[in-house]
C-alpha cells in the first residue's frame, strides 16, 4: 500500500466490534449444540444457531441506549458476512439480496420472539423448537439442552458489562 493510501486511510467503527462478532460465530460452533441439542449440522442449522446466539446479544446491547450504534454496526457485519458467505456458495449478485432480505426478516422475527419470551410473554422452549428447530420438535433432552443453554448465554449478558460485551470479551 503506498504511504499515501496509508495515510489517509480511516479506520472502520465497526472494527470495534469484529471480537464481537468472531465470539458469536465461536459460541454457535460449539459441538454440544449439535451433538447434545441435535441441532442440525447443516448450513441452515448454523445459521439458526448464529442467529439466536446474535439477537441475544442485540436484546442486551438493545437495553442499554449508549450501545445503540454498536448495535448496528454488529448487525451491519452479520450482513458483510452473510453477503461473502452467500458468494462463497456460488450465489450470484442478482439473487444474493434476496437472500439477504430473507436472512434479515429471519433475524428480525426472531429477535421479536425472543424478547417476547424473555419477557415471559411466550413460552421459551417453544420458541427455540420454531427458531432453532424450525418448527421440528426435538428430543425432550435435547431442547432443554439447547433452551437452558441460550437462557445461560442470555443470563451470562446481563451479568457482563456493556463495555466488555461489545469488546468480545465477556464470557458468554
Amino acid at each position: 500500500m503506498s504511504f499515501l493510501k496509508r495515510f489517509f486511510r480511516t479506520q472502520d467503527p465497526r472494527d470495534t466490534m469484529r471480537a464481537l462478532y468472531i465470539q458469536i460465530i465461536g459460541k454457535a460452533r460449539e459441538s454440544h449444540w449439535y451433538e447434545k441439542g441435535h441441532v442440525p449440522d447443516s448450513l441452515d442449522g448454523r445459521f439458526d444457531m448464529m442467529a439466536a446466539i446474535l439477537s441475544l446479544i442485540l436484546l442486551r446491547l438493545e437495553e442499554d441506549d449508549s450501545a445503540r450504534q454498536e448495535s448496528a454496526w454488529l448487525t451491519e457485519i452479520f450482513i458483510d458476512d452473510m453477503d461473502s458467505q452467500l458468494r462463497e456458495l456460488g450465489i450470484g449478485d442478482v439473487i444474493v439480496g434476496k437472500h439477504i432480505g430473507k436472512m434479515m426478516s429471519a433475524l428480525g422475527g426472531r429477535l421479536g420472539a425472543y424478547r417476547d419470551s424473555l419477557r415471559g410473554e411466550e413460552d421459551f422452549g417453544a420458541v427455540v423448537v420454531r427458531n432453532v428447530f424450525r418448527g421440528e420438535l426435538p428430543e425432550k433432552d435435547a431442547l432443554a439442552h439447547v433452551a437452558e443453554g441460550l437462557r445461560g448465554v442470555y443470563s451470562a449478558l446481563n451479568q457482563a458489562e456493556i463495555a466488555d460485551i461489545i469488546k468480545g470479551e465477556a464470557a458468554i
